[in-house]
């Protein structure tokens, strides 16, 4: 294991391992990523996958594209499969305002690249045969984007950064960090190590660990629950795969899973995980599934697509969930801290993990970053925002589920 590295990375999901592949593309190879069991242990191993191009913040979508073709890159470097199914994406609108909205991003998209179109009923009936159009008035297409696998992804990083120098080392788990001779001295399980720069990676433990120093993070966890079906005779009939749904009144995402479902619900009133601390025991956990807060969203969903209700449920995941009180990552450097940095707070970790890190490792080595977006920098909330005010404003996020807000950022 290096004991003295320019840069150490904390946490070994599909954003610690993002920054460890970008930061070896940048040059920085005297790197290493300390992971306290496996890779993915986290979050990352229970977590759906989508990549999808469409989120509710415009100035997000640099990210959500950068993730794609991230993960891409780091396949076809590393030889190891990231599984990408680009099966595309729709996002219904269930209201004429969303509609409008979903007109607005047009201009936007096409600045980018991206292919994006707004279809109306037929056309979504046409390219997805599950879904009942009564009562939508359209929704936003992305055809190119899709889901991953996210073990397949963090170890293609992993092995595209390993063979430019970099290093993972696991069963390490990261005790304590402390300003150590103008760099940082990291107190491990296997010993210590010097780094000139560190990256907090590590989701809600990024709160644990930096505590001690002073730094207050605002990163909660909620419970968020994953259903996966039995097979469906209409897509077995099928010879592709259907894109995947996103529908703000059921508050879900539905994607294809084998010749099933899968989907995550974002529950009304959201559930809070290990408020006090998170257990110093905790693995490669779920936890206790409760399908009855789900009833609501359930019921929605078979209406927009019926075929649900015959598909039976195969499997009930329930994980937590890093959040912070705006929904949005927390990257950047601590400026009290010289060469502290964070890439924290990621609830769609895999969505926007890889352009994430891209971002992250150009403004490390660079000097600034990939581009300009404020609304993810480290600092936003300060430093002195309680408890209560931080999941107060999660609780709202996480209710807000697929709604957009009123007007385009």
């Amino acid at each position: 294991m290096k004991t003295d590295v320019q840069v150490a990375i904390v946490g070994g999901g599909i954003v610690g391992a993002s920054v460890l592949y970008w930061l070896s593309r940048f040059g920085w190879t005297d790197a290493v990523l300390l992971e306290r069991r496996e890779l993915t242990s986290g979050s990352t191993w229970h977590a759906a996958g989508n990549t999808t191009y469409f989120g509710p913040y415009a100035q997000m979508t640099r990210l959500f594209a950068g993730s794609i073709r991230t993960y891409l890159q780091a396949e076809e470097e590393s030889g190891q499969s990231v599984g990408f199914h680009q099966t595309g994406s729709l996002r219904v609108a269930t209201t004429p305002r969303e509609l409008e909205l979903f007109r607005q991003f047009t201009t936007k998209y096409k600045s980018l690249g991206i292919p994006y179109h707004v279809v109306d009923n037929d056309a979504i009936a046409a390219l997805h045969p599950c879904i009942d159009t009564s009562g939508l008035f359209g929704a936003a297409h992305t055809p190119t984007d899709g889901h991953v696998d996210p073990v397949g992804a963090t170890n293609a990083l992993a092995q595209a950064a390993r063979k430019r120098g970099a290093d993972v080392v696991r069963h390490c788990p990261v005790e304590s960090l402390c300003p150590h001779n103008g760099g940082w001295l990291l107190d491990t399980a296997n010993g210590q190590i010097k780094a000139q720069h560190v990256v907090m990676a590590a989701s809600f433990w990024t709160r644990e660990l930096l505590l001690p120093l002073g730094v207050n993070t605002p990163l909660y966890a909620t419970e968020h629950h994953e259903l996966i079906t039995g097979s469906v005779p209409q897509i077995e009939a099928l010879s592709h795969e259907v894109p995947a749904m996103r529908d703000s009144h059921v508050s879900c995402s539905v994607r294809q899973e084998g010749n099933g479902f899968l989907t995550g619900i974002y529950e009304t009133e959201p559930v809070f995980w290990s408020l006090d601390g998170i257990p110093k025991d905790f693995k490669e956990e779920l936890l206790p599934p409760n399908t009855e807060r789900l009833m609501t969203h359930l019921e929605r969903l078979m209406e927009r697509m019926p075929v649900m209700a015959d598909a039976g449920i195969k499997t009930i995941n329930n994980g937590p969930m890093c959040w912070t009180p705006d929904g949005l990552p927390m990257l950047g450097p601590l400026k009290s801290y010289p060469g502290l940095w964070l890439a924290s707070g990621f609830n769609v970790g895999i969505g926007t993990g890889g352009g994430s890190a891209e971002f992250l490792a150009h403004w490390m080595t660079q000097g600034r970053p990939l581009f300009d977006l404020p609304v993810v920098h480290a600092e936003r909330f300060g430093n002195d925002m309680t408890r209560e005010e931080a999941v107060e404003s999660i609780r709202a996020c996480y209710r807000q589920g697929y709604r957009l807000p009123d007007a385009i950022h």
